[in-house]
């Protein structure tokens, strides 16, 4: 659950800065896919932190 959130933030919190900055539609959609990805990462990272120390 974690990461399906972290992956739709990044995706908004990148079309909105791409946006802000006077981007393409092109331009949206790759900053929102860059920022998704990077949340995924983080958001993985969590899960698996998380997981860790509930499991411990």
């Amino acid at each position: 659950m974690i990461v399906i959130l972290a992956a739709l933030t990044g995706a908004i919190t990148g079309g909105i800065t791409a946006k802000k900055r006077g981007g393409n539609r092109l331009d949206i959609a790759q900053y929102a896919a860059g920022y998704s990805l990077a949340f995924i990462v983080v958001g993985l990272i969590s899960t698996i932190v998380i997981d860790r120390i509930l499991s411990s």
